[in-house]
């Protein structure tokens, strides 16, 4: 039996137009190389940093793509990175498509102690929702790191420091995820090389 899919004049118009996939496509190349151009700025950052641990070092940036969180494309770049079941060390240079670009810190396990947000001002944000792998900076994820008290902070189970810029500013994202990883990185305190 053959299904009877139809499509409105819009989706037809836009099933008939290769060049709305071709432009989405060079977009996404685009914020690769900027990613690429990124990870190069980072790495030195990272390599000549003393209270970063080895094994975060020791580990290569890697850019992933996707289509579909939440239905629409990204890019992200992580580095430093370190992913275990109980222990998360890293920095996660963000793109979603139809949003904006990101820079998050995420700790977890041994990590997380380690870290001061004392020194941070009020552009951060901070997560609070038990899915440490949501991205979105609704209210239901995301607050002004401002509100949060120190008692607050002591009993998450994992951290996730982040700004974003809208891609409305698209000229100025590279400079500002550079300043953001910069910032991460020098507010590292006392982190341990604990293997």
């Amino acid at each position: 039996m053959m299904s009877n899919v139809k499509l409105s004049s819009t989706e037809i118009e836009l099933v008939n137009n290769a060049s709305i996939i071709l432009t989405k496509n060079k977009i996404i190349g685009q914020v690769y190389n900027m990613f690429g151009n990124l990870a190069t700025a980072y790495l030195p950052i990272v390599q000549t940093n003393k209270k970063l641990p080895e094994e975060v070092v020791a580990i290569s940036p890697k850019i992933s793509r996707g289509e579909n969180y939440e239905g629409l494309p990204w890019v992200m770049l992580d580095y430093p990175r370190y992913f275990t079941k109980n222990n998360v060390f890293a920095i996660r240079t963000y793109f979603w498509w139809g949003n904006f670009c990101s820079i998050t810190l995420q700790l977890k396990g041994r990590y997380l102690n380690d870290f001061s947000l004392t020194s941070f001002n009020k552009d951060w944000f901070l997560s609070y929702n038990i899915n440490e792998w949501q991205h979105h900076f609704r209210e239901d994820n995301y607050m002004p790191l401002h509100q949060f008290t120190n008692k607050e902070i002591e009993n998450l189970s994992f951290i996730k420091l982040s700004k974003k810029i809208s891609l409305q500013q698209w000229d100025g994202i590279e400079l500002f995820l550079k300043n953001g990883f910069e910032e991460l990185i020098e507010n590292i305190t006392s982190l341990e090389n604990e293997q």
